[in-house]
């Protein structure tokens, strides 16, 4: 059954309000499937998928069916979205009980109500790529204007999940930054604590409290901050 229908310029404009400060990526896959789905003529189920590090990806999609059509292409390394992916093309399969590329793919896919698909690529960055996969519930269910709407709807897309990527990769990065910060400064202060009651140089405060962290089987920073609580309450 095909999702209400959405006019595409509004689809569009909506994808681009989306603002990547508020949204995490794995929410604006969400909505450039959701999207997709309803502004493209004869979609009855939308995903898309990442290919990151030889990793094979259903970050998002619009039913539990495609969902799983997505998956048995990962599973058995074989099907339209993965030479969407990798070629770098969109991949049409107007009537899959007429197409003999993909036979095992395919006969999955009508047993599961699919008789036409469509696999438009999104070239993110150099080492993450993916695909918008479209599934009809009728063969023949995109027209050339589908094709096209669809092409011209993965562009905007790509844009839009590049820069996601890009956000979420920065973020995560300064993320750990702080964290490694924040660990570094109480180390230090662990360190120092150690020194003034042992009276013993910073390279031997350092390796005590590595022994502490492999004795207890616990993380150096948490035995330094323990170190430090004591420390504070006495």
């Amino acid at each position: 059954m095909e999702a209400p229908r959405m006019d595409a310029g509004e689809a569009l404009a909506e994808l681009s309000r989306i603002r990547l400060d508020e949204v995490a990526l794995d929410d604006v896959l969400a909505r450039v499937a959701g999207l997709a789905n309803r502004a493209v003529p004869g979609s009855a189920h939308v995903s898309v998928s990442l290919t990151q590090a030889g990793a094979n990806r259903a970050i998002a999609h619009t039913s539990d069916l495609a969902r799983r059509l997505d998956e048995w292409q990962y599973e058995h390394d074989d099907g339209p979205c993965l030479d969407a992916s990798v070629s770098a093309t969109s991949v049409s399969l107007p009537d899959l009980s007429d197409d003999p590329r993909w036979p095992g793919w395919a006969a999955e896919a009508r047993t599961a109500g699919v008789g036409s698909s469509l696999s438009i690529a999104l070239p993110i960055q150099e080492a993450v790529t993916g695909a918008l996969n479209l599934y009809g519930s009728s063969a023949h269910a995109f027209d050339k204007s589908s094709i096209d709407l669809a092409e011209e709807f993965a562009a905007y897309a790509a844009v839009a999940l590049a820069n996601a990527h890009l956000y979420d990769s920065t973020s995560t990065l300064a993320q750990q930054m702080r964290e490694a910060m924040r660990s570094r400064a109480v180390i230090e202060q662990a360190k120092g604590i150690i020194m003034g009651q042992r009276r013993c140089s910073a390279d031997e405060a350092f390796t005590l409290l590595a022994k502490l962290s492999q004795d207890s089987n616990r993380k150096l920073r948490d035995v330094a901050e323990a170190l430090v609580a004591r420390a504070a309450e006495r």
